[in-house]
């Protein structure tokens, strides 16, 4: 004879909790649920370019002492917004900002962490967060290390 759980009983279907990346600043840890940060990200970051699609918009970034690379104010016009989706079904893994005459930037979500927003006077600013969770990139050495943002902004009418 077999018992029931007290989950079967119920009728709640059980599932894996979803899995925490450890961050160490020294001698002390936290664990942090990048999954969900990168979700909740995701969440406020689409529609926020649904809605900027058509428009013209700038791009900044800064990798720091770092980086070779400084991008101020790159002007994407008429911006068409492409999303790639993953093979695994974890949501949308690249989204692709296009603008007139090619050009474009790619933005890898896998380590998104936050979406901020800032208004000003003449122009409402993005700040698009990554981050992997680390101080370095123990996993792999040619990707970014760290915490980084991605700046879009567009002007007002």
């Amino acid at each position: 004879m077999t018992t029931m759980s007290l989950f079967e009983r119920a009728g709640v279907a059980v599932t894996e909790p979803e899995p925490m990346t450890e961050v160490r600043l020294g001698h002390r840890s936290a664990r942090v649920r990048l999954a969900r940060k990168r979700r909740e990200a995701l969440e406020k970051l689409i529609p926020i370019l649904d809605q900027l699609e058509g428009k013209d918009i700038y791009i900044s970034w800064c990798g720091g002492a770092r980086s070779h690379f400084w991008l101020t104010n790159l002007k994407l016009s008429r911006l068409q917004v492409e999303k790639g989706w993953s093979a695994h079904g974890g949501g949308t893994s690249v989204i692709v900002l296009w603008g007139s005459r090619g050009a474009n930037v790619r933005i890898f979500t896998d380590r998104l962490y936050a979406v901020r927003e800032q208004e000003y006077s003449g122009y409402t600013l993005w700040l698009v967060d990554f981050w992997n969770g680390f101080g370095g990139n123990p996993i792999d050495d040619y990707s970014p290390y760290g915490y980084e943002a991605l700046e879009i902004k567009r002007m007002k009418d």
